[in-house]
C-alpha cells in the first residue's frame, strides 16, 4: 500500500514537473504535491483505523471464547462433584 502511494506521488510530481507551458508555476506544483500528500496521509490513517478495529474485534472474540470455555469447565466440575456425591 505504501509503495503504491509513493509511486502515485512520484507520478504526480513527474506530471507536474514535465508540464512545460506558460502556466506552469511552482505554486501549482506545491498544491499538487500537497494534495497527493494529503491523500496519502488519509489512506494511511484509514488503514491504521481498519487495522485497529480488526485487532479490537479479534480481542473481543477471544475474550468471549475464554469466558465460554470457563463456563463449560465450571459446569463439568459441578457435574463431576455431583457424581462423586451420588457414589457416597
Amino acid at each position: 500500500m505504501k509503495k503504491s502511494l509513493f509511486v502515485a506521488a512520484i507520478a504526480a510530481i513527474s506530471l507536474v514537473a514535465c508540464k512545460k507551458g506558460e502556466t506552469t508555476s511552482t505554486e501549482a506544483s506545491k498544491d499538487s504535491v500537497a494534495a497527493v500528500s494529503d491523500s496519502a496521509t488519509t489512506a494511511i490513517d484509514s488503514t491504521a483505523d481498519a487495522a485497529k478495529d480488526s485487532i479490537n474485534t479479534t480481542t473481543e472474540i477471544a475474550k468471549d471464547s475464554v469466558k465460554a470455555e470457563g463456563k463449560v469447565a465450571k459446569e463439568e466440575i459441578k457435574a463431576e462433584e455431583k457424581k462423586e456425591e451420588a457414589k457416597k
